[in-house]
């Protein structure tokens, strides 16, 4: 399975990669910011998006927005990560079509679960 994880802060990307590797035959690609989640996205199409809503140059929801804009990820599902435990956060991920909204620190146990649920909905 194929991981694509956009957050600004490396350590993050470093513990979310990390945990990826718990949940074995993940591939995990993470880029800091929207303009380098693009290029990447062009390049390399993953099976969910994982975002951060805070990034430098855009924010999750237009960064999905975007991204799902591309002809190869228009279907593909994300997650976004927040430290914001806001209902108003969660329920407009919800409209925008995120398959969840992970509050930082992400739980591991969730994260895991919810990779190996779309793994097996891939087929992968």
């Amino acid at each position: 399975m194929r991981v694509f994880y956009v957050d600004d802060d490396r350590i993050n990307g470093l513990l979310f990669e990390e945990a990826c590797r718990m949940a074995g035959d993940v591939d995990v690609q993470v880029v800091v910011d929207g303009a380098e989640a693009l290029d990447l996205a062009r390049r390399w199409v993953p099976d969910i998006f994982v975002v951060d809503l805070n990034l430098p140059d855009t924010n999750g929801f237009a960064l999905v927005a975007a991204l799902r804009g591309l002809p190869a990820c228009e279907s593909i599902p994300a997650f976004l990560c927040t430290a914001d435990e806001s209902d108003e956060v969660r329920a407009r991920a919800a409209e925008l079509g995120f398959a969840g909204c992970w509050t930082k620190p992400i739980e591991l146990r969730s994260m895991l679960a919810a990779l190996a649920q779309f793994r097996h909905r891939a087929g992968a």
